[in-house]
C-alpha cells in the first residue's frame, strides 16, 4: 500500500504533482535542495488551494486535512527514508537523473519504488543507476499537473509487473488516467509533440505567420487546446531544446531542433519562467 509519497524537484512540474498527491489522500513530502525555490512552491501551493476552495473544487475542511498532509523539505536523503513512491520531477539532464537515483536507491527503503516524471528519457538506464530497476518507471504527468487527465506510464525493460500495476493505482486515486506503453525513445506524446512544436518554430522562422496566428490555426483548426508556441513557453523552451536534442540523437534527422528555437534559448529567452521567450510575459515569473 502506498501513503508516503516524496516528490524530487521543487519546480512547476514537481509543485504541481505534490498537490495533486496531498489532494488525493497521500501523505507528500515536496523536496528542493533550494529554500527560495520551496518557498515560491509553498506560495503557489496556497494559491491552488484557496482557488480549489473559491470554485468548489474542495471544501475548507478538505483543503486543511489536505495541507496538513503536506510538507516542504531540503534534506533528500532523510525526507525518503520512510517513502513508499519517490517521483522524480526535476531538469531533464541524464547526469543530474543519474546523481538524484544513485542517492534514492541508497536512502530510499527497500521496498520503496522509484519514478521519473521524464518526458523522453530512458527508464531503463534511470534504472540502471539503481539495484532496484525492477522498481522503476517512468511516470510523465503533463502541465499542469493537477488538471491535465492523462499520466502516461512507460515501463523499463526489467520493470516488473507488480510495480506497473501500483503505479496505476496511485494514478487511479489520483482521479487520473493512464495509458502504459514499453518504453522507446520520446514515449508517444513527447515525439508528437516534439515535431509539432519544432515545426511551428520553423513556420515562425520561415515567417508563415506570427506566433499568434500559427497557435490560433492549430488550435481552431485542429482542435488543440494550446497553440505549439504557447506550449513551449509553459513547458520551457530549454526544456523543449534538450527533448528534440534526444530525440535528434535517438530517432533522427526529422527532430533536429529549428535554428530559431536554438537562438532564443542562447538569448535567454526560455519562456513563462523568464518573462520573454516566443511571447512576452513582463516581469519573470
Amino acid at each position: 500500500m502506498i501513503e508516503q509519497l516524496v516528490v524530487v524537484g521543487g519546480g512547476v512540474m514537481g509543485r504541481g504533482i505534490a498537490y495533486t498527491g496531498a489532494v488525493s489522500g497521500f501523505h507528500v513530502k515536496l523536496v528542493d535542495k533550494y529554500e527560495q525555490v520551496l518557498q515560491s512552491a509553498r506560495q503557489e501551493i496556497e494559491e491552488l488551494f484557496a482557488g480549489a476552495v473559491q470554485r468548489n473544487k474542495l471544501t475548507l475542511e478538505e483543503a486543511a486535512s489536505a495541507k496538513e498532509r503536506l510538507s516542504y523539505h531540503s534534506d533528500l536523503e532523510g525526507s525518503v527514508q520512510a517513502a513508499d513512491l519517490v517521483i522524480e520531477a526535476v531538469t531533464e539532464k541524464l547526469d543530474l537523473k543519474k546523481q538524484i537515483f544513485e542517492m534514492l536507491d541508497r536512502h530510499a527503503p527497500a521496498h520503496g519504488l522509484l519514478v521519473s516524471n521524464t518526458s523522453t528519457l530512458s527508464p531503463t538506464e534511470i534504472g540502471s543507476f539503481t539495484r532496484r530497476p525492477d522498481k522503476v518507471m517512468a511516470m510523465h504527468f503533463f502541465n499542469p499537473a493537477y488538471k491535465m487527465k492523462l499520466i502516461e506510464l512507460v515501463r523499463g525493460l526489467e520493470t516488473s509487473d507488480e510495480t506497473v500495476r501500483l503505479i496505476q493505482l496511485v494514478a487511479g486515486r489520483m482521479n487520473k488516467e493512464t495509458v502504459t506503453i514499453n518504453e522507446f525513445p520520446g514515449f508517444v506524446t513527447s515525439r508528437m509533440s516534439a515535431l509539432v512544436g519544432n515545426e511551428a518554430f520553423y513556420m515562425l522562422m520561415e515567417g508563415v505567420g506570427t506566433p499568434e496566428e500559427i497557435d490560433k490555426a492549430i488550435k481552431l483548426g485542429l482542435n488543440y487546446p494550446m497553440g505549439p508556441l504557447e506550449l513551449a513557453d509553459l513547458v520551457g523552451l530549454d526544456a523543449r531544446l534538450n527533448n528534440l536534442r534526444y530525440l535528434h540523437q535517438t530517432l533522427g534527422e526529422k527532430y533536429r531542433p529549428c535554428p530559431l528555437l536554438v537562438k532564443y534559448v542562447q538569448a535567454g529567452r526560455l519562456g513563462r519562467k523568464t518573462g520573454r521567450g516566443v511571447y512576452e510575459y513582463g516581469k519573470k515569473e
